[in-house]
């Protein structure tokens, strides 16, 4: 069986990447798609195969300003030439599924979420954008629309990768999808021995405006508790210079600094709204309780009571009484792994599998 998987951009090895990597292990026959190429930004298992970028990729900058190339993603989509394939899978988050398949192919689209530049975060994204780019948004990103909604009747099957993004897709291409959860290597984290365990609070990950990293260092400056920040992005600065005595902001890290992090801390902190949120697992595969903002995949991965808490609204105040609310929960680092397991690798080759191979099989 010939196979292609589109990617939207292979830039970095984020919670996308991870599922491309997973889909590269099931199928590893597979050509690869996708608009901008940095190679060594990504990983062995990926650069193993046949990676085809659009023309975007030639663009100039194009490794450092592909989102400023947004518009043009569509039209580079659709001159791929997909003829020969049998399966195509899709990974959306940025613009990816508006190829144009072989009428005999199949085309299955795993979304991570629509893009949330022109839908859900679009005000967002708009009100944090210079003045130049605010003028110019609403035209493109109204065209944007219209051809991602198009371009939704392309693919045969959505797999969303939660809840919260299968509600999505319904709302904005009127589609069903079946939920699958991404591929959490839950086999690579450990629980720390009780002598091992510190007093600190751990938050990490992608250091940006829409995660709201601001919001939990203001509220450990109040509570003067200590909390190490992990995590690179546009807002490090920002966060570094926020930062009381108590907040160590350490930056990007290699993987086992923050797996040591991970087993060690007192909790996870989890402020902003994912899609699915991979961060909080790792933290559960580690055995340690997370503290979740209450909307998102986050919601759909945290147990209250048995490994974490929410809080309600993106406050300081919130933020505090959540940490504080810990205290009432009995930590059992043994069953909040447990629970972590039923997110991991083995469960989304499972599923993804039976799912495709039931496609195909109804073709």
């Amino acid at each position: 069986m010939k196979v292609a998987i589109i990617h939207y951009w292979l830039v970095g090895m984020r919670g996308g990447e991870k599922v491309i990597e997973a889909l590269c292990e099931m199928y590893p026959q597979a050509d690869i798609f996708t608009h901008v190429y940095v190679p060594e930004m990504v990983s062995d298992r990926i650069r193993q195969h046949r990676i085809i970028p659009t023309f975007i990729n030639s663009l100039p900058r194009a490794s450092k300003m592909y989102k400023t190339y947004l518009p043009l993603m569509p039209l580079a989509l659709e001159q791929l030439d997909l003829r020969g394939y049998d399966l195509i899978i899709s990974s959306e988050s940025g613009p990816s599924k508006g190829i144009i398949a072989p009428s005999e192919a199949l085309h299955v689209c795993y979304c991570h979420t629509p893009m949330r530049y022109i839908w859900n975060m679009y005000h967002d994204y708009r009100n944090g954008a210079g003045r130049v780019a605010r003028l110019m948004m609403p035209p493109l990103t109204h065209y944007l629309r219209t051809w991602d909604v198009t371009s939704a009747a392309r693919v045969d099957s959505f797999v969303a990768n939660s809840a919260t993004v299968a509600r999505r897709i319904h709302r904005y291409y009127g589609a069903p999808s079946v939920v699958i959860h991404p591929p959490v290597d839950t086999g690579a984290f450990s629980i720390a021995a009780p002598s091992e365990l510190d007093e600190y609070y751990l938050m990490a990950g992608e250091l940006v405006s829409y995660k709201r990293p601001d919001l939990a260092v203001r509220a450990f400056n109040e509570m003067k508790l200590e909390l190490v920040v992990i995590g690179g992005g546009e807002m490090l600065d920002e966060i570094r210079r926020l930062a009381g005595p108590t907040v160590t902001v350490l930056g990007s890290q290699p993987f086992d600094v923050l797996k040591q992090h991970y087993a060690r801390c007192r909790a996870l902190v989890f402020p902003g709204e994912e899609d699915f949120g991979m961060v909080p697992v790792e933290a559960m595969a580690s055995g340690r309780p997370v503290v979740a903002f209450g909307r998102g995949g986050a919601t759909e991965t945290v147990a209250i009571g048995l490994s974490g808490a929410f809080f309600a609204e993106q406050s300081v105040e919130a933020i505090s009484s959540a940490v504080r609310s810990l205290a009432d929960i009995e930590i059992d680092p043994e069953k909040i792994a447990a629970h972590a397991h039923q997110f991991g690798r083995d469960q989304f080759f499972q599923k993804m599998r039976a799912h495709i191979d039931g496609l195909l099989a109804a073709r």
